[in-house]
């Protein structure tokens, strides 16, 4: 059985809840700038997760506990990107975007930022077809279909 379509269904389920539920976590503190408070418990999580989950998978020999300086330096950019990610998701609500614009226009952008960046360091052995970038626009239209008649 093959496992990555699960975890693959993990990270939608989970990336898709997390816009609108870091909106309510910055609601739920009350008052106003409030987004410097979620993004510290969002951080929190972050520790919690990625740190404390990943030293017991190394305590329980789940993987070898050896580093190499590559990789410990550009799974820190990955690290910040991922971090400097949710502030600006942060910022775009203190600064009056909603869930419902943000969201979209997020993972919308993210998978065509993330063809190009994988692309450019991992250069196809031939040049895509034309369905490749006609597929890239539909994701931006995509995004402008559901911001034009997305819920009021």
């Amino acid at each position: 059985m093959r496992l990555w379509p699960l975890f693959v269904l993990g990270v939608v389920l989970c990336w898709g809840a997390y816009v609108p539920t870091l909106h309510h976590g910055q609601l739920g503190f009350g008052g106003k700038n409030t987004a410097v408070r979620a993004f510290l418990f969002v951080g929190v999580a972050y520790f919690l997760v990625a740190v404390l989950v990943p030293i017991a998978m190394l305590i329980a020999k789940a993987e070898p506990a050896e580093f190499a300086r590559p990789g410990i330096q550009i799974s820190i950019l990955a690290g910040v990107l991922g971090a400097l990610g949710a502030f600006c998701v942060i910022m775009s609500f203190k600064t009056g975007g909603k869930p419902i614009y943000v969201a979209p226009l997020v993972f919308a952008g993210a998978p065509i930022v993330n063809t190009v960046v994988s692309m450019v360091w991992d250069r196809p052995a031939k040049p895509p077809s034309v369905w490749f970038y006609a597929g890239i626009l539909v994701a931006a239209a995509g995004a402008a279909i559901v911001l034009r008649f997305k819920p009021t």
